[in-house]
């Protein structure tokens, strides 16, 4: 159903995903809103590569509540704070998709919704 568009006649990616991703006779569309590193209870994690791996356990519960698994994400987009260590949430990214390739967007901002958040990711996955 999704295969990685990567034409000879281009700049390969510069890192870990696909520059496109082709998705045929999908059902099941989920989008995700901006996902943050928030805890149940409310806490917030102080570092990047915390927020990051924590993005990603509720990014793949969402994923689980939606019968879905992460080899189903085609596309993310991932904001980070400027200044932070983009390689942990690169890293992060890598670990939850477990050599799925998708097409990822990486941004720096200067600033989140909260002053406490350093990343935030949403995420399209088709089945």
């Amino acid at each position: 159903m999704h295969s990685i568009v990567s034409p000879d006649t281009i700049a390969p990616p510069a890192a870990n995903y696909a520059l496109a991703v082709r998705t045929v006779g999908a059902e099941v569309l989920l989008h995700t809103a901006g996902i943050v590193g928030v805890r149940p209870d409310g806490t917030i994690p102080d570092t990047v590569a915390e927020q990051a791996q924590l993005v990603w356990t509720n990014l793949l519960a969402i994923l689980g509540e939606a019968g879905m698994v992460p080899s189903d994400v085609v596309s993310i987009t991932t904001y980070v704070v400027a200044g932070e260590q983009l390689g942990d949430v690169m890293a992060e990214r890598d670990r939850a998709l477990d050599g799925h390739l998708v097409a990822s967007t990486l941004i720096t901002v200067p600033a989140l919704a909260r002053p406490q958040w350093l990343v935030e990711i949403s995420l399209i996955a088709a089945r």
